[in-house]
């Protein structure tokens, strides 16, 4: 598909204007004019880019497009100043911007200088992103080398197509210089989402309505800070047996947080994965609001561990809510980090204490939902934040009652006595400073689903009201007193 073909497919008809300006300089070695003439008649087009504004579904933003058959969509200095000045005047003007770069990388033909230029397009896409401004990405096939390296994967959003390979070295070379072929897998985009490294694979077809949706959630204006809407409850509920409210987080048919979520929002973009995290662009009352959720275990899905990738998704979808201006919404339902060689590696701990430390710092309003099982770390690694809400057989705890019971009685037959003796209960945590509402539950999951929804409405329209520098000095002395009074002095 041509630069050209896609644009016709993404945007409103007759809504694009062309930004390009004309080239003007040509080089001096002839072999590389002729290249570029040539080039040129195939496409029709005088760079192997084409940037411009246009229309999505009625929403204005800025494009920058780039075409494989002019040179294999390489980037030369005259095409990283198009990409540039494209970048800068969606900034200028206030505009998201989408990226479609398709390119074997930076254009040997002009050397260094091009590869420097990698610096210049990521500094403007920095000052974007800086503004606040939206910026997404639509990988197409290939997408290599330094456009992959640096502006190509800068989105917030970083979406690819089917089958698409996606890397920094070319197979050719990478065989010329390692004397052995690249695994086919390794470059594709199914492998990198499976690696969570992009955000989602979307057919070109389904580009337009996804983009729709995101564009939707990404350029809504919150509501005007108001009075919120009355609480829904003020009843706290009778105290847990926390050995019944273990048992009851894990059955099969316990409200998850997709559903949770689904029935919260008016408009839910979740995003590529196939692991214990959602991640998910929301709308909830008209409010833009970034989503990371734990994501429990169902009848025809086995349980799975937190890992160290979820986590640093974690760290990265906070720290894209802050840079937007969006409040984070987290929901913690886990079984606990991942317990393996692997995950040592992996660095699982240092991804635990990094989470706490981005979600403590972090300037945006967080809320956190404690849904369901909480255990460990995993658990602990989302429940920093300025309000949890919590569902009354939730619960928190170090480990599960039963690895606790293999620590102090070194059996796990006294997991129900270990849980009742740790004050890990909603009620309880609530005493302790660490949830400040505690929804009842019935024997109706949808009573729980319904109460919880508007619980998280009315806290994200408070949480908005507050001014900022208010809101973090209420935080910092939330955690000052996490865990209760000191038993000492």
């Amino acid at each position: 598909m041509t630069a050209r073909q896609l644009l016709d497919l993404l945007v409103d008809p007759g809504s694009f204007t062309s930004w390009d300006e004309p080239i003007t300089t040509e080089p001096a070695d002839p072999d590389y004019r002729d290249a570029l003439a040539r080039a040129r008649a195939r496409t029709g087009l005088d760079e192997a880019v084409l940037t411009g504004r246009a229309l999505l579904a009625g929403r204005p933003l800025a494009l920058i497009a780039c075409e494989f058959g002019f040179l294999g969509g390489s980037i030369g200095v005259a095409t990283a100043e198009r990409i540039t000045r494209a970048v800068e005047r969606a900034t200028a003007e206030r505009l998201p911007l989408l990226a479609l770069p398709v390119s074997g990388g930076t254009r040997m033909q002009e050397g260094s200088a091009a590869f420097l230029c990698m610096v210049r397009v990521t500094a403007a896409v920095h000052a974007h992103r800086a503004a606040g401004l939206p910026y997404l990405t639509y990988l197409r096939n290939p997408t290599m080398g330094g456009v992959f390296a640096s502006w190509g994967t800068l989105g917030h959003l970083v979406l690819a197509e089917p089958g698409a390979r996606l890397g920094f070295l070319g197979p050719r070379v990478y065989e010329e210089l390692r004397g052995e072929p690249l695994p086919p897998a390794v470059q594709l985009a199914e492998t990198l989402a499976a690696n969570g490294r992009l955000d989602a694979i979307v057919p070109p077809d389904r580009l337009r309505p996804f983009l729709s949706r995101a564009l939707t959630v990404l350029t809504a204006r919150p509501p005007e800070a108001g009075s919120p809407p009355p609480a829904v409850l003020d009843v706290a509920p009778t105290a847990e047996d926390a050995w019944e409210s273990v048992l009851r987080s894990r059955r099969p048919d316990r409200l998850s947080a997709l559903e949770l979520l689904s029935h919260t929002a008016e408009l839910l973009l979740p995003l590529d994965g196939d692991s214990a995290l959602v991640r998910a662009l929301a709308l909830i009352d008209g409010r833009p609001v970034m989503v990371v959720a734990q994501q429990r275990s169902g009848p025809d899905r086995p349980e799975l561990p937190f890992t160290a990738a979820d986590l640093r998704a974690v760290r990265q979808q906070a720290e894209l809510a802050e840079e937007l201006g969006m409040p984070l919404l987290t929901v913690v339902d886990t079984v606990g980090a991942e317990l393996s060689v692997e995950a040592e590696l992996d660095g699982v701990a240092l991804e635990i204490a990094h989470c706490l430390t981005t979600l403590v710092g972090l300037r945006t309003p967080v809320l956190a939902v404690l849904l369901g099982q909480g255990s460990g770390g995993g658990a602990l690694a989302l429940l920093p934040a300025d309000r949890v809400i919590a569902a009354q057989h939730a619960w928190l705890a170090p480990l599960p009652p039963e690895g606790a019971s293999a620590i102090v009685h070194r059996d796990g037959e006294h997991a129900a006595q270990l849980a009742r003796a740790q004050d890990i209960t909603a009620t309880a945590l609530a005493a302790t400073g660490l949830v400040d509402q505690v929804i009842p539950e019935s024997d109706d999951p949808a009573d729980l689903r319904a109460d919880l929804a508007a619980a998280i409405t009315h806290a994200l329209a408070e949480l908005a009201r507050l001014p900022a520098a208010d809101r973090l000095a209420a935080r910092r002395t939330r955690n000052r007193r996490l865990g209760g009074p000191p038993t000492t002095g």
